[in-house]
């Protein structure tokens, strides 16, 4: 399965193979690499090199280092852990922008409550009409229970995303709403318009998924994203000039 590596970057030619030999199938999920000096024989490089290759490689989420007795590097399943981590990384320390934010949520979000508009069970209905509600009382409740309406807000968002049954929308969708939140902390004003809108949206949007309609759904979620970004927008704005908010 793996010859000698080459000398220029060695411990690069290293994690190419191996990470070559998973993708093609010839290691499958749970199947143990073997042991570590028999791969220093079979690419002929140092202890310290094949270390360094299985670090990368254990990095990038594609095994796992046991240690012990029935240790080992044993190869785990693809998946879309570290994208999120690293999307969690930028939202946290707030290295995207509001505008860049909005650009990225108006495509990604209205592709998804259109998916769900296209798949959406009767189940599926009445979770999104459970949120509604919840989301309705906090509503109902005034300005101070707008963190609690904003966290219903994004569990409905996720709802969405898991109903659009894909895999990438979903677990990108499900870090962005984990960690969007200081955004909104700093930036969504605390005025009962705003939350206001904000259901009349959620509730036009799961109408739209109800009815199966996806092109309205589209519009509808993408002329929801625009419209609270602009809000952010100003409010940023007005903090930076020193103006009133």
């Amino acid at each position: 399965m793996f010859q000698k590596a080459r000398k220029n970057r060695i411990y690069q030619d290293v994690v190419d193979q191996i990470e070559e030999a998973i993708l093609d199938g010839k290691l499958n999920i749970g199947d143990t690499l073997p042991p570590e000096r028999d791969l220093m024989e079979r690419f002929e490089t140092s202890r310290g090199t094949l270390r360094e290759a299985l670090r990368v490689l254990e990095q990038k989420g594609l095994i796992e280092i046991r240690l012990g007795t029935n240790g080992g590097a044993m190869i785990k399943g693809l998946t879309t852990e570290k994208i999120s981590e690293n999307l969690a990384l930028l939202i946290r320390f707030q290295q995207v922008s509001l505008e860049h934010l909005a650009e990225f949520r108006e495509g990604v979000e209205g592709n998804v409550v259109a998916l769900a508009a296209e798949r959406a069970t009767t189940s599926d209905i009445r979770q999104l009409r459970l949120l509604l509600e919840e989301a309705r009382q906090y509503k109902e409740n005034g300005i101070s229970h707008q963190d609690a309406f904003i966290r219903v807000d994004e569990h409905l968002h996720q709802a969405l995303a898991r109903i659009s049954q894909n895999p990438m929308y979903t677990s990108i969708l499900q870090t962005l709403h984990e960690n969007i939140h200081p955004y909104f902390e700093n930036f969504l004003p605390r005025e009962p318009h705003v939350n206001e809108e904000n259901y009349s949206d959620l509730c036009d949007i799961v109408q739209a998924v109800e009815n199966g309609d996806a092109q309205k759904a589209r519009k509808l979620a993408q002329r929801h994203v625009r419209r609270f970004n602009q809000y952010m927008i100003q409010k940023k704005q007005h903090q930076t000039s020193g103006g009133p908010l």
